[in-house]
């Protein structure tokens, strides 16, 4: 089979997966074309590797966000977005690897490649952490005030959770050690370990200084700003930081980090 040939069955595999995800309602119509946009962009980039690397994160989070879905419910009443991922999620979690790997191709620089694949390792392990935390038997633990919270407070964290986030992380390592020659074994757990760092600076910005509201009329705290049927009330933090920003932004920074242990 040609290197065209080739290229053409990735690409159809890129549409094909957006479609499903779409099919599966894992995924809305924009989201499944920021899909589309950012798979062609790590295709370029990195072809089979990177879009088996990206496929894992994908996979995996539709899998996790469908886990348990029942016991989900009085989380999904405080998070911002739940369900189907629509553009801005997608882009909140893969617009930093989609630019890294843009970046790859005009440079050609294996720094940028472990950056791409540390993007990755911070994205998964926070979709982890969120998606598997929130299923936990015991209330999480607020790391300001270290007091019990409901589950998805931002800001707060779970035994269960912080596993999880760990195994996210390091499941994107280890397989990043055998799809690319230069990932070495300890690099590869070395960019599971900064992954996991990228969840804890998310977990930080969501504690700090992320947006939250009120609603007046049943008094809950949540990202949302509309609830039982009227606009909410601002609370706290800055507010063009919501959870989709501050994602986007401990992905970027968790990318940076990488480099304190390759250069």
């Amino acid at each position: 089979m040609s290197v065209i040939s080739n290229d053409i069955v990735l690409f159809m595999i890129v549409v094909i997966g957006a479609i499903l995800g779409y099919k599966g309602h894992s995924l809305t119509l924009s989201g499944a074309f920021a899909t589309t946009i950012v798979g062609m962009a790590i295709l370029l980039a990195f072809g089979a590797q990177g879009l088996f690397l990206i496929g894992t994160f994908f996979v995996t989070a539709s899998y996790w966000s469908k886990f348990k879905a029942d016991k989900k419910k009085s989380v999904e009443d405080k998070i911002k977005k739940s369900g189907a991922r629509d553009a801005v999620q997608v882009f909140a979690n893969g617009g930093v690897p989609a630019l890294l790997s843009l970046l790859y191709l005009l440079f050609q620089e294996n720094l940028l490649l472990y950056m791409f694949i540390t993007s990755l390792a911070t994205a998964n392990s926070d979709t982890w952490a969120s998606e598997i935390g929130s299923i936990s038997k015991s209330k999480p633990i607020h790391v300001l005030s270290l007091s019990r919270v409901d589950a998805g407070t931002s800001g707060a964290i779970s035994l269960l959770g912080t596993l999880s986030a760990l195994c996210g992380a390091f499941l994107i390592g280890i397989i990043s050690h055998f799809l690319w020659n230069e990932v070495t074994f300890q690099l590869g757990l070395a960019i599971g370990i900064v992954g996991f760092l990228g969840n804890l600076l998310d977990t930080l910005l969501g504690a700090t200084v992320q947006v939250t509201y009120t609603c007046s009329n049943c008094g809950l705290n949540t990202e949302k700003t509309n609830h039982c049927g009227q606009s909410t009330l601002y609370k706290s933090g800055l507010r063009f930081l919501n959870n989709d920003t501050v994602n986007f932004l401990s992905i970027a920074l968790g990318s940076l980090l990488i480099l304190l242990f390759t250069m």
